[in-house]
C-alpha cells in the first residue's frame, strides 16, 4: 500500500507556489508597478520624451522652417556643438555666466554663513523675525523684486542718492558695460542668501555645544573654534549649499531678463538667455544644443563641489 502525503495545517508551502513568499514578492511588485504607472506615464510623456526628443535635435539643424517636413532635417553631428564654441555670442555668454558663478556663488556662501552664525549665536531675540526677513525675497515675485531694484539703481535712484551724500557720483548701473554684471550679482545675492542662511542656520544647532566649549576651555577663541570645529562640522551643508546654488546660479535668466535684456552690448547676456533667444529666433537645433552644453557645465561643477566639501573621513 502506498502512502499518500496529506497536507497538514501549517505545513510551509514550497517556494515558488502561488500563496508562498515568491507569490506574494510578485503581487507586492505589480501592486507598487500599478500605483507608479500614472506617475511614470506622466515622466515618460512630458519629461523623458522631451529629454531625448531635445537631445536628439542638438544633433540636427532642425529650424522653425522644418516644422511642416521635419523629415528633411539633415543631421550634422557634433557640427552645432562645435559651430557654438566658435560663435563669438555663444562665447560672450558662456564668459558672462561664468563671472556670475565665479563671483556670485562665494559671495552668497559667505554672506549666507555669516548672517547663520549671526543668528545662531549672537542674535537670540527676534530670530524668527530675522529669519523671515532675510528668507522674504526668495518667495518674493522676480518681477516685484525687478522693480524695487530698478527704482533702486537708475541714476538718480535710491543708491547713487546715497552715495551722494558722500560725495560719490555713482554710475548708471543698468546701462555700463562695467557694472551691469556687478549690479545684477549683488542683487542676486540679495535674493538668495536667505534659502542658504536657513539651511547654515539648521546646519549650525546640528553641532554639539560640548564640543565647542570644550574647545574653548582648552583656551581656543571665537575664530579657532569657527575654523577647527564649525567649519569642518558644516561639510555636508556647505556641499548642499554649493551644490544647489550653482545649479540656480548657472542657469541665471531672470536677472538678465527682467533687469538688462541682455544688455549693454551683451554684458549680461547668460546661456540660458542665449538659448531661449535662439529658441525665439527659431533655431531648435542649436538651443538644445547649447541647454546641452550647460547642462554638462552643471555636472562638471557639481563634481567638483563633491570633491572639494567632501568628508575628510
Amino acid at each position: 500500500m502506498i502512502d499518500t502525503p496529506i497536507a497538514v495545517a501549517g505545513t510551509p508551502r514550497r517556494p515558488g507556489h502561488r500563496g508562498g513568499p515568491a507569490g506574494a514578492r510578485r503581487r507586492t511588485t505589480a501592486i507598487a508597478y500599478a500605483f507608479a504607472l500614472p506617475f511614470l506615464a506622466i515622466f515618460a510623456v512630458f519629461m523623458l520624451f522631451p529629454l531625448m526628443a531635445s537631445l536628439a535635435m542638438s544633433f540636427t539643424d532642425f529650424r522653425s522652417i522644418n516644422i511642416p517636413s521635419p523629415i528633411n532635417v539633415d543631421f550634422v553631428g557634433f557640427g552645432q556643438y562645435v559651430a557654438l564654441l566658435r560663435d563669438p555670442e555663444f562665447l560672450r555668454s558662456v564668459a558672462n555666466t561664468a563671472y556670475f558663478v565665479a563671483v556670485g556663488i562665494p559671495l552668497t556662501m559667505v554672506v549666507a554663513l555669516a548672517l547663520a552664525v549671526a543668528l545662531n549665536s549672537g542674535i537670540k531675540r527676534f530670530r524668527t523675525l530675522f529669519r523671515v526677513g532675510f528668507y522674504a525675497p526668495v518667495v518674493t515675485s522676480i518681477v516685484a523684486i525687478a522693480v524695487v531694484w530698478r527704482f533702486i539703481l537708475q541714476p538718480d535712484g535710491l543708491l547713487n542718492g546715497a552715495l551722494k551724500l558722500i560725495g560719490v557720483a555713482g554710475p548708471d548701473w543698468l546701462n555700463s558695460t562695467v557694472w551691469a554684471m556687478p549690479a545684477l550679482i549683488v542683487m542676486a545675492v540679495w535674493r538668495n542668501m536667505g534659502t542658504l542662511m536657513v539651511i547654515f542656520l539648521a546646519g549650525l544647532q546640528t553641532i554639539p555645544a560640548d564640543i565647542l566649549e570644550a574647545a574653548e576651555v582648552d583656551g581656543a577663541n571665537g575664530w579657532q573654534r569657527f575654523l577647527r570645529i564649525t567649519l569642518p562640522s558644516l561639510r555636508p551643508t556647505l556641499l548642499f549649499g554649493a551644490v544647489v546654488l550653482s545649479v540656480g546660479f548657472l542657469q541665471f535668466f531672470e536677472e538678465p531678463f527682467v533687469m538688462t535684456q541682455g544688455g549693454p552690448l551683451g554684458s549680461t547676456l547668460s546661456i540660458s538667455y542665449f538659448t531661449y533667444n535662439q529658441f525665439g529666433f527659431g533655431n531648435y537645433g542649436t538651443a538644445s544644443a547649447a541647454s546641452y552644453i550647460l547642462f554638462i557645465a552643471i555636472a562638471l561643477l557639481s563634481i567638483v563641489q563633491f570633491r572639494f566639501f567632501r568628508s575628510k573621513d
